[in-house]
């Protein structure tokens, strides 16, 4: 799946199903209000997290929102690299050509 791709599901799911969509939203706000945590480390464990599961568009998403909030190119390939021993290096590999497209967009 392409980044743009995954743009226009969401913007497309968007307009089918507002009110969906701002309660998914809202509860992603709450969720990285709640703690002490910086929205840079929410980001990356969050796109651990979605490397985890092997979901690209989450891997775009979150490497686009960890790059938002000030985390490196370096940072996001390292965070990514520490999973090797919990998910395994084809999963990190493909992770982080992943994040790759975006980053080098």
């Amino acid at each position: 799946m392409t980044k743009k791709k995954a743009h226009n599901t969401y913007q497309r799911l968007e307009q089918q199903y507002p009110d969906y969509l701002a309660a998914v939203e809202a509860l992603g706000t709450a969720v990285r209000h709640t703690g002490p945590l910086e929205e840079i480390v929410v980001q990356l464990i969050q796109l651990g997290a979605a490397a985890a599961i092997r979901s690209e568009g989450a891997v775009h998403s979150h490497t686009r929102r960890a790059l938002e909030a000030g985390a490196t190119p370096e940072q996001i390939r390292h965070t990514l690299i520490a999973l090797t021993s919990t998910i395994g290096f084809p999963t990190v590999v493909a992770a982080i050509s992943w994040a790759d497209d975006v980053i080098e967009t």
